[in-house]
C-alpha cells in the first residue's frame, strides 16, 4: 500500500450517512495521487516549480 493522501476520518464525515468501506480511502489516495503527479509534469512543461490550481 502506497502512503495514504487522505484523512479517513474527515472523508467518513463528508460522506455522513453513508458507511464508506475499508478500501475507499486507499483508492481515493491513489487518485489524488495521479492528480498530484500530472499537476506536477504539467507544470515543469511550462517550466514552473510551483503546481498551481490551473495545472488540475
Amino acid at each position: 500500500m502506497a502512503e495514504i493522501l487522505v484523512v479517513r476520518s474527515k472523508v467518513k464525515e463528508f460522506a455522513k450517512g453513508m458507511n464508506v468501506a475499508g478500501d475507499f480511502a486507499d483508492n481515493l489516495s491513489e487518485k489524488v495521487g495521479a492528480l498530484i503527479k500530472d499537476a506536477c509534469r504539467r507544470a515543469k512543461e511550462n517550466g514552473r516549480s510551483t503546481i498551481k490550481a490551473r495545472d488540475l
